[in-house]
């Protein structure tokens, strides 16, 4: 597909919810022979070789991350943990990320707790990106791309071989933060049923810069001291757990999935608060077949989030009598999803389905102190939130000759919005804090909104020889708001505004009911050459132009009827408001094989660059946090068991910012990294050297700099508007994997 890294993608799965009749008549006669199971196998291909990735995967704690080898993709700074990933400028809701095949939500006035911040990096196995022209088959809701990580695959004993077990223990560490992790699994199999288990556990203390990027002093009244190249709110810890049964009969597979989290500590460097908890259960049942008349696919799943922010350690806690301000969150997310495909001709295969999604959020505030600005009540946010979410899709793929493929989607959607009624920390309309006012509004208004939506996706493929390939398509994709973009509905004062900020931009915000969903126009176009028998070279460019009718953009609180209190610390208060965009831009990679092997080993060069422009055409501003010309250069070494890499990383200087949001220029920066690893039968070391020059760079993509002092203020004792997030200094990254 367009823009898609795959490697082996199985003939499409199989979407669609089949009628009830269809399912029950075909589970007895209809039952093929059990070879005939198929079973989802994804891989990324980057230029990267599979080895360099596994040792990569050792450099980072944050599963987002995995995706940085890939051209077009880019990260927008949060957590450890808890980046979110950007495909073509666009990122967060914009982008479908499914995990395990659940379409998870990020329950989070900041969104804090994205949905790959639920699988640790080792838990993880097989990833994919479809990046523009995503198929229909594979969610809709977004405009941007779809992401795809998945566990590992089932796997099972061969017949009269008895038990089939695995088992690694992993332990890593970073020399910057101090960040030690350890990530155990261990599975056992039969021929017909498997149980595994993966656990993680890591944590870290602030990484530093590669150099002062502020002063050195007290973080903030009572607290720490920090060093002035010391990032403040930038430690973390996590735990994960996952368990996964399953068992197979004849062409049949089921399986149920268990994971929980505990994320007792991780703070945001470009958010006024921190996470100071973060439990998530979640239970996902799938069930996979084989027909006579094609495959048929089930899942259902279920997830609770309990959220918790409060003030961290490098944060001001005390604000006159008030002890912090306690922040709670309750997301609860139920899906289902039928699928199935089918053969209809020889020359088309068909996919048709349905998906349902239920979301509920509540989003509490607790009282905190005795005075007018956190008392008496509890503050209702977002008070029972509903987000529901309807789609059935058909999808045909068409092999017209040996060199021309098609395909062609549709999906439609219909998303249902609501919430209750909500109320401030009191009733008073008049003051420093009305809430009254603008909660009175909003009980009053209208909060039932349905969106009908629809995607569509055109694409051809022409392949005229064995070295070559050309693909070019269009899509239409939807977006309906979230939730905090409809409800968050205080614009009583600057520091309940400053809760509802999902962009690490400092700013403030309230939402705006009157949204409408986003529909993005894209077209693209993919170009492959290679060397046709070994393809030890290859070259692969993406064009893209992405149109946006009612984007959603920041905009003046008085341009949408609100009254916003004004503020002197260099951020504004804003709201929402449907504009339009366009993004182009154009992804580039490249791989050319030096030397093929010998006494000395195989070396080969590897180029990835990365240009996107976003523009909101209504305005004529840029759009945030749009990555600038970047590129990554390598040279990969490998000599029997032992793989190196030198990286050089290079961006260009972000000049283009957006007005409305003060977002912060930055300057160009080139890193050198170093990667090397050995592996021995049942052993493997890796060895990385990041940033070995200790370089001082902020981060395109890191936001407003909020790690320390007064976040809450929005006058001159608060953290002032002009500093960026800095990206990480040198550090030496040690791992040791032992396998069973």
């Amino acid at each position: 597909m367009m823009g898609i890294n795959v490697v082996r993608l199985n003939k499409i799965q199989a979407l669609l919810w089949v009628e009830i009749a269809l399912i029950c008549s075909s589970w007895g006669p209809n039952v093929a022979y059990a070879d005939h199971l198929h079973l989802d196998v994804i891989d990324v291909v980057s230029d990267t070789t599979p080895e360099l990735r596994q040792v990569k995967a050792n450099e980072t704690s944050d599963s987002a991350k995995l995706f940085k080898d890939e051209a077009g993709m880019s990260f927008y700074r949060a957590g450890g943990v808890s980046s979110l990933p950007a495909i073509h400028g666009l990122a967060d809701d914009r982008v479908r990320v499914q995990v395990d095949g659940m379409n998870l939500i990020s329950s989070c006035a900041n969104h804090m707790n994205p949905p790959l911040s639920y699988i640790s990096p080792s838990a993880v196995e097989q990833l994919t990106v479809f990046k523009g022209l995503s198929p229909v088959s594979l969610g809709g809701d977004s405009i941007a791309g779809t992401i795809l990580v998945n566990s590992a695959t089932p796997e099972f004993a061969a017949a009269g071989e008895g038990l089939l077990t695995h088992a690694s223990l992993n332990t890593s560490y970073k020399s910057n933060n101090d960040e030690r992790g350890v990530n155990v699994s261990a599975s056992v199999a039969n021929e017909e049923a498997y149980v595994r288990y993966i656990g993680s556990s890591v944590e870290a203390n602030n990484y530093r810069a590669g150099g002062n990027f502020k002063p050195a002093g007290s973080a903030a009244a009572g607290r720490d001291f920090l060093d002035a190249d010391e990032v403040g709110s930038s430690a973390f810890r996590a735990i994960n757990h996952a368990l996964a049964f399953g068992a197979k009969r004849d062409n049949h597979l089921f399986e149920v999935k268990l994971g929980l989290q505990n994320m007792p500590q991780q703070g945001f460097p470009n958010q006024r608060m921190d996470m100071t908890g973060n439990q998530a259960q979640q239970y996902n049942f799938q069930y996979k077949g084989s027909y006579d008349w094609g495959q048929l696919e089930a899942q259902v799943y279920h997830e609770r989030v309990r959220h918790s922010m409060q003030f961290g350690e490098d944060k001001q806690f005390v604000y006159g009598n008030a002890p912090g301000m306690p922040m709670d969150t309750l997301g609860r997310t139920t899906g289902l999803k039928v699928k199935a495909s089918m053969e209809i001709s020889q020359r088309d295969f068909l996919r048709i389905g349905a998906e349902y999604q239920r979301y509920r959020l509540d989003d509490y505030w607790r009282a905190s102190g005795t005075g007018i600005m956190m008392s008496p009540n509890t503050f209702l946010n977002i008070n029972n939130g509903q987000r529901d979410r309807y789609d059935v899709f058909a999808e045909i793929d068409s092999q017209w000759t040996q060199q021309w493929f098609t395909q062609a989607g549709l999906r439609s959607s219909h998303v249902k919005m609501d919430a209750g009624s909500v109320q401030g920390y009191n009733n008073t309309t008049t003051g420093m804090a009305p809430y009254g006012v603008a909660a009175n509004a909003f009980n009053a208004a209208d909060r039932n909104e349905t969106d009908h939506n629809v995607d569509i996706t055109l694409l051809a493929r022409f392949t005229p020889n064995n070295s070559e390939s050309y693909e070019a398509g269009y899509s239409m994709k939807t977006r309906s708001p979230n939730v905090y973009e409809r409800f968050a509905w205080s614009n009583s004062n600057g520091m309940v505004m400053n809760m509802n900020n999902w962009f690490g931009d400092g700013n403030g915000y309230v939402g705006n009911l009157n949204l409408k969903p986003e529909t993005a126009h894209t077209v693209s176009m993919t170009a492959k050459w290679h060397a046709t028998e070994d393809k030890h070279w290859l070259l692969t460019t993406t064009p893209y132009f992405t149109y946006v009718n009612d984007f959603i953009d920041a905009t003046s609180c008085a341009a949408v009827g609100k009254t916003c209190s004004s503020r002197s610390d260099g951020f504004s208060n804003l709201s929402l408001s449907n504009q339009s965009a366009k993004l182009y831009g154009v992804d580039l990679s490249a791989k050319k094989e030096l030397k093929k092997g010998g006494a000395f080993g195989g070396l080969s060069a590897s180029a990835l660059i990365s240009y996107v422009r976003g523009e909101n055409t209504t305005t004529n501003d840029d759009l945030y946090n749009i990555m600038p010309l970047n590129a990554k250069l390598g040279l990969n070494h490998h000599l029997g068991a032992w793989k190196n890499q030198l990286e050089l990383e290079m961006v260009a200087a972000k000049n283009r910012v957006q007005a409305i949001r003060h977002e912060v220029e930055t300057g160009g920066y080139t890193l050198l990294n170093f990667y090397t690893s050995y592996e021995w039968k049942q052993a493997r070391f890796d060895l990385g050297f990041e940033n070995i020059f200790d370089r001082k760079y902020a981060d395109p993509l890191g936001g407003a700099y909020l790690g320390q002092g007064k976040t809450m203020s929005t006058d001159q004792t608060a953290p002032q508007q002009g500093v960026q997030v800095p990206g990480i200094g040198r550090s030496v990254n040690v791992g040791l994997t032992l396998f069973y």
